[in-house]
């Protein structure tokens, strides 16, 4: 590292930063809980993840992956069919794989704060209410009874990387716990539609597609106050907003 001519900010909000030094990401994060379940997680999970180099908290060192990300939320995906239905493959390893000791958050929990971020989304003008009670109805698919899962619990496409058709590590394990097995299929697919018959062909089982539809309404309500007042713009193309407006 001692060589390194650039520092890259991969992300950086006021309660975590990731940077990229040469081959190694440091990852620094206010909460070390959520560093204690990314270490565990990572050393449980029986699909490729990055090395652990050290930890001084609040800083995390992890080895760089092979590869690129499968995509980004807003911009077209390059990997192949193949690549995204390895990505499905890789996540039914997960939750095949025993359940880490710490449970998820529980439907009644999910949908208290999913009722109160609607409220607030309506109340201050940030989206239109018929927007966001129509998503709300259909997220409601979502609010049902599931067998635990080892969840990744952010499986967005950008924390998957391939090489070719190759899955070569999936980063970023802090909201890993118990949960429902298609909102990680969910999140791996928000925004990127057109990719879900892959990665439902990888997984190599039937799954519920109205539920998964639900949860990308959820997902997506529940994110937008949280991304406006972290810097983030849900109302780029083919993002969050896009996504609700998508289901009208």
């Amino acid at each position: 590292m001692a060589d390194v001519e650039e520092v890259e900010v991969v992300v950086a909000h006021n309660e975590r930063a990731t940077l990229r030094v040469g081959d190694v990401f440091l990852k620094i994060d206010a909460d070390q809980t959520r560093t204690d379940v990314e270490v565990e997680a990572m050393a449980m999970a029986p699909i490729p993840t990055p090395e652990v180099l050290w930890r001084k908290p609040p800083a995390l060192a992890l080895a760089a992956l092979p590869g690129t990300a499968l995509g980004r939320l807003g911009e077209p995906s390059t990997a192949s069919p193949a690549a995204w239905a390895a990505a499905g493959a890789a996540a039914r390893m997960l939750h095949d794989a025993p359940l880490p000791p710490w449970p998820g958050r529980s439907v009644d929990e999910i949908a208290s704060d999913l009722d109160s971020e609607c409220e607030w989304l309506v109340t201050n003008g940030v989206l239109p209410a018929d927007l966001v009670s129509r998503n709300r109805r259909i997220a409601e698919a979502a609010l049902r009874p599931w067998t635990p899962v080892f969840v990744h619990g952010d499986l967005q496409l950008s924390h998957v990387f391939v090489d070719g058709d190759e899955i070569t590590g999936v980063v970023d394990w802090s909201e890993a716990a118990q949960g429902d097995a298609l909102f990680d299929l969910a999140i791996l697919t928000l925004g990127h539609e057109e990719h879900l018959d892959d990665v439902v062909a990888g997984y190599g089982t039937d799954v519920d597609l109205d539920v998964i539809r639900a949860w990308w309404s959820l997902r997506s309500l529940q994110a937008v106050r949280w991304l406006v007042e972290h810097g983030f713009d849900p109302f780029s193309p083919g993002c969050e907003v896009d996504v609700l407006r998508s289901r009208m």
